[in-house]
């Protein structure tokens, strides 16, 4: 199994901000994808469209300000099962993000393009919480012939 994983910081951001925006159908559809829908509760299932692509997460934990955990559970064939990771902690004058997107089962170029887009979302993610507006589906960042 092979992960991805990527580490952020929010200047001035607490980690409650950060939770909100991880927790909440408005905070996850002002930074990932304006098409979110479902139930952000352990045990509901988020909905996150991308025109006519998409995918379901099982909420499986939350620890208000320190950890959402999410499953994979419909989509594209390489997600299905994998877990999405969100440890949060405060450092410095930071909330830094721990994030990870573990069990792949290999490293296929769809792998890489995941990070690479993952990466832009944190990015979003960042600004949403730093200035109060990211930069969610279908308005991010286009890196390749795939989106």
């Amino acid at each position: 199994m092979v992960d991805i994983l990527h580490r952020v910081g929010m200047k001035d951001a607490s980690p409650d901000e950060v939770y909100a925006a991880l927790t909440t159908i408005d905070g996850l559809s002002r930074w990932w994808t304006v098409e979110t829908t479902g139930t952000p509760e352990v045990g509901g299932t988020v909905s996150f469209g991308f025109g006519t692509d998409g995918f379901d997460m099982l909420v499986r934990e939350q620890v208000p300000g320190t950890r959402v955990l999410w499953e994979v559970v419909e989509g594209p064939p390489e997600w299905i099962g994998t877990t999405v990771r969100w440890d949060l902690a405060q450092a410095d004058g930071y909330t830094i993000v721990l994030f990870g997107h573990e069990g792949w089962r290999e490293p296929v170029d769809f792998m890489a393009h995941c990070s690479t887009k993952w990466a832009t979302f944190l990015m979003s993610l960042k600004q949403l919480v730093e200035t109060g507006a990211g930069s969610p589906a279908p308005d991010d960042v286009r890196i390749s012939d795939w989106h």
